[in-house]
């Protein structure tokens, strides 16, 4: 009888019908007791507990792994005595090890959970363990304990980036120094800056790192209150915050380690590299704060306890400016990178990220993510991904022979590589780079052929034709000079260095076993080896001959497909019926039935198997007296690391490239090739512009919009329109064309022309926070102050329904100064979208403002609730709409008649805008202040600017607290202070007068 996988509570109950012995009692109860007297795992740590031949999980871990694992509770198991708080016993559940590394790659690299895994002091299988000791600990950010378990057989998709962030602060300016590792791929960086209040150069610096996890000093009290915005920040980007005592981050041994840890010296390490980054020169010692973050990330990540990390690290700095800057909300805004909770829906096509990623290497796939956190700002790299990306656009044969006769076969060399520095390395790992290594001389073929430059025709006719095939001409001539450049040059560089390497692997690995899936030396090497090898061809000619014998026995063709020889994971080498012809064995001598599956009665033979036990036999001899000859052939290979790796990085943009071109090809309308001016020249002019997300979705027929920012003339425009019109859409779409622009892909319009941006700023949705404490519009005005601070003439701003959190009168005011000050001092370009019809009349106060409405078509009909019929067309045009239809799309979501009859009630009695625009009552305290003269409103709002600068001038120099109410208690008594010595301006102002007055 088999036992079940998975005993449940009913199963474990049952089993209890049997009695133990007193002593099986007493050892269960001795082991649970163990179990629970570990001192508790930190906060969003998961235990699993190592029993050799399978793991397990206990109490609240046990419930996570059913509940979020296996989705149900029916795979629990209750061990032990009841206590008060585990009322069935010990809540465990088994996992093999199959399932085990599926749900660590999970919760280390998408729930960002950190890991402990536990095994019995001194060895052991575990069962009836009192003593376990801790083995293995990992985190999102730092892998290095665990991914030879995890990614042996799986690439690494997403890289763990780990920083180290520390604070100083004197004379009330806040330095920032912060390190940074990604010790899969073996790189350091550092960067040291200064930040404002909101701490808007750390969210950007974390945002273009994608940074997994965050080590910050424990406990202090001096930078309490700037530590807490911080670890705010952080938990909004999604990064797992570890503390770390204040003296790890000390830097008076960081100069003698990282001469341990960096590749050659700093003096020669000044090569400049493709993201734009520097290699740490000796005189960045001289960023005190930098490398103090830098020590406490080499403490924690114990990078000098293992010799294969010396001289292997590169060493760089991060500059900020050389970037497009993003924050948690525009990377939530434009969908950039799948939810990890799930949440937003689990397709490909849901995130942008999924919808480029048609790349075939890990190392690709990770490069398309830094590239879409890392937006360039340098218009001339930009264009030559642009033209690199059209070149493989324009011929489909030429890409798909890359894509699927080259790139698909390339493995992730620099984890191989890693692999092959620390000596565990395999056989198949030098197998696979070999493979790769001969499919390089084709590569370099194909990319010659498939680019080529015609020279230009003497005798070419004069005119348009001429002119086209001219262009056409230009255009070729480019795309082979970069092709050659960037891709060519290089790989017949690696071609040739890594000659001896194919010379190697054919000399001493037997290469005809591949077949088989085996990875041998040759046993020409060794008389061992050889008389082994000769032991193991007249096994395989037994198993050979077992075959023949029983499908002669069973009347079956022994290539056919009734009867079929496989090697089983755990069964080896057996036979395998189709179900139909299974009763064909029954009743007959001499056959062992093992398992009877959906696919078949897979069963073997007295011979079979003792062949069978006879290979593993001569298989572990074999592999035994090999060893010593697989570490010298590993110790060869990782001569090779350092080609590998600059392989590696060319394999990667290649794949990237290709998967931004097969992505513009395959949308439902072809992509174009946007034109983009410098920072600051130009103007952004998109012709049919859609959401390159929403356009692929099941079900939708997308409205194409144009969009057009023009400098002096259209460079901050207020959207109006219903509820559920498209609003969000089109200035969602128009952010992330601009950022796709900027990474040097197509964008989904028919034209496209768009300037240099320095930063994407959004504030859209109304989540809450309040888990942290943040109210839905305190995150609305956090963020927008972020906008106010960090956007400059050459940002795009892209704001969705502000001041909808508060009261209609507290929220349009917030619109209009804010919308002011966005159009007239920081003179970004801004879509605005919003539902404060009365923020239209800005238009007439400042001439580069424009409006635009979403148009719908409205018609009158008695028989409905509203008395109206509305279809929404989702097409934007200059203009305004002054109405929302908010109870008519209430209407169309089924909402009860009742509730609608009533909201129309309500709204007729609030709002009479049309008939009675003179009635400062009738219209609230919003439509009064847009009734007043435009001197009256400008005067006001820079009132209340006024105020604001100087309650904020007040607070600036208030001494620094530990504690964050006694800090918001001052800033309060500020506030009321502030507002007593304004109170005789703000009574001789007629606007704030009128607001004041409706809202006291």
């Amino acid at each position: 009888m088999v036992n079940p996988q998975y005993p449940t509570k009913k199963a474990a109950d049952k089993g209890k019908g049997k009695e133990k012995d007193d002593k099986d009692v007493a050892d269960e109860n001795r082991a649970c007791s163990a179990i629970r007297k570990l001192a508790p795992a930190a906060e969003g740590t998961v235990r699993l507990f190592d029993r050799s031949d399978f793991y397990c999980a206990y109490g609240k871990d046990a419930y996570y792994v059913a509940n979020n694992h296996f989705k149900t509770q029916t795979v629990l198991k209750y061990l032990g005595s009841p206590t008060a708080t585990e009322p069935d016993g010990l809540p465990s559940v088994v996992l093999s090890h199959a399932v085990a590394q599926a749900f660590l790659r999970d919760a280390l690299t998408t729930k960002q959970l950190r890991v402990e895994i536990w095994q019995p002091e001194g060895g052991g299988v575990g069962r009836g363990t009192t003593k376990w000791t801790l083995a293995k600990s990992a985190s999102p950010g730092n892998l290095t304990a665990v991914e030879n378990l995890l990614f042996t057989n799986t690439d690494l998709l997403a890289a763990p980036v780990i920083v180290a962030l520390k604070l100083q602060v004197k004379d009330s300016v806040k330095t920032v120094g912060v390190a940074f590792a990604d010790t899969s791929m073996q790189e350091m960086g550092v960067s040291e800056f200064v930040d404002n209040e909101l701490f808007s150069n750390t969210e950007a610096l974390l945002i273009q790192l994608g940074a997994k996890e965050c080590l910050v000093v424990d406990q202090d009290k001096a930078l309490e209150y700037d530590l807490g915005k911080i670890k705010s920040l952080m938990e909004r980007c999604g990064i797992v915050i570890t503390e770390r005592k204040k003296s790890e981050f000390a830097s008076s041994s960081v100069e003698q380690d990282l001469n341990r840890l960096l590749r050659g010296s700093l003096q020669a390490s000044t090569r400049h590299v493709e993201s734009s980054t520097l290699f740490l020169v000796a005189a960045e010692f001289d960023n005190k704060v930098a490398m103090a973050s830098v020590a406490a990330l080499i403490s924690y990540l114990n990078l000098l306890s293992d010799p294969s990390n010396f001289g292997v690290y590169a060493l760089k700095t991060h500059d900020l400016s050389m970037y497009m800057r993003l924050d948690a909300s525009a990377l939530r805004a434009l969908n950039l990178m799948p939810d990890p909770t799930g949440l937003g829906g689990s397709a490909k096509t849901m995130s942008v990220f999924g919808l480029l990623n048609r790349c075939k290497t890990a190392q690709g796939t990770r490069l398309l993510a830094m590239w879409l956190k890392q937006p360039l700002v340098n218009r001339h790299v930009i264009r030559q991904r642009q033209d690199l990306v059209e070149c493989l656009v324009e011929s489909q044969e030429f890409r798909q022979a890359i894509t699927d006769d080259f790139l698909k076969s390339m493995p992730d060399f620099h984890r191989i590589s890693k692999r092959f520095q620390k000596g565990a390395a395999s056989l198949e790992d030098v197998v696979r780079v070999y493979q790769a290594v001969l499919l390089l001389p084709g590569l370099v073929t194909c990319l010659e052929s498939g680019v080529t430059a015609d020279e230009e025709d003497e005798e070419m006719q004069d005119g348009t034709e001429a002119q086209e095939r001219e262009r056409e001409v230009k255009r070729e001539k480019r795309w082979k000079e970069l092709v050659e450049e960037l891709w060519l040059a290089k790989l017949r560089d690696f071609e040739s260095n890594l000659a001896p390497y194919q010379e190697m692997v054919e000399t001493t690995i037997d290469l005809s076993e591949l077949s088989r899936h085996e990875f041998v030396i040759k046993a020409d090497f060794d008389d061992g080896l050889r008389e082994t090898r000769d032991k193991l061809e007249e096994v395989r000619d037994g198993l050979n001959d077992e075959h023949l014998s029983v499908a002669n026995d069973l009347g079956m063709d022994p290539e056919g497909k009734v009867l079929h020889f496989e090697v089983h994971s755990m069964y080896g080498h057996c036979f395998r019926l189709t179900r139909k012809e299974a009763s064909a064995i029954k009743g007959k001598k001499g056959y062992i039935e093992l398992r009877n599956q959906t696919n078949g009665m897979y069963f073997t033979t007295k011979t079979l198997k003792a062949l069978n036990e006879e290979k593993i036999v001569l298989k572990k001899e074999y592999d035994k007296k090999q060893s010593t000859l697989v570490k010298e052939v590993i110790t060869i290979a990782a001569s090779y690391c350092e080609v590998l790796e600059t392989l590696n990085t060319v394999v990667a943009d290649i794949d990237v490239i290709a998967s931004l071109a097969a992505s513009a090809v395959a949308a439902p309308i072809a992509y174009i090739k946007p034109t983009v001016f410098e920072k600051g020249a130009g103007s952004l002019r998109l012709e049919e512009a859609r959401h390159p997300c929403l356009e692929v979705q099941e079900g939708i027929s997308f409205i194409a919009n144009d969009c057009s920012l023009e400098r002096d003339v259209s460079e901050f425009c207020i959207i109006t329109g219903p509820n559920a019109g498209g609003k969000s859409v089109f200035i969602r779409q128009t952010a992330c064309i601009a950022l796709l622009a900027q990474i040097g892909a197509f964008v989904p319009c028919t034209s496209a022309e768009l300037p240099i941006f320095d930063s994407v700023l959004c504030r859209v949705g109304a989540g809450d926070s309040q888990l942290k404490g943040v109210s839905t519009f305190m995150a609305e005005m956090l963020e927008t102050s972020a906008i106010l601070r960090q956007a400059t003439r050459d940002s795009l701003v892209i704001i969705d329904e502000l001041g909808r959190g508060t009261s209609t009168y507290d929220g349009f005011g917030l619109a209009w100064a804010i919308s002011e000050h966005l159009s007239t001092i920081t003179r970004a370009s801004v879509l605005f979208a919003t539902h404060f019809h009365e923020l239209t009349a800005l238009a007439q106060q400042v001439p580069h403002v424009k409006n635009l409405h979403v148009v719908a078509h409205v018609e009158s009909n008695p028989d409905t609730l509203t008395g109206k019929d509305i279809t929404l067309l989702y097409k934007v045009l200059p203009g305004i709409c002054d109405q929302s239809f908010g109870i008519h799309v209430a209407q169309l979501a089924n909402f009860p008649d009742e509730v609608v009859k009533l909201a129309k009630r309500k709204a007729d009695d609030l709002e009479d805008f049309d008939e009675h625009p003179e009635s400062a009552e009738a219209e609230g305290d919003a439509a009064v202040a847009a009734a007043l003269p435009p001197q009256d409103i400008a005067e006001g709002t820079a009132l209340v600017e006024a105020f604001l600068e100087a309650w904020a001038e007040r607070t600036g120099t208030l001494p620094p607290s530990g504690n964050v109410e006694d800090r918001q208690e001052a800033e309060l008594k500020e506030l009321v202070g502030c507002f007593e010595a304004f109170k005789d301006r703000f009574d001789s102002s007629r606007w704030t007068k009128e607001v004041l007055a409706k809202t006291y």
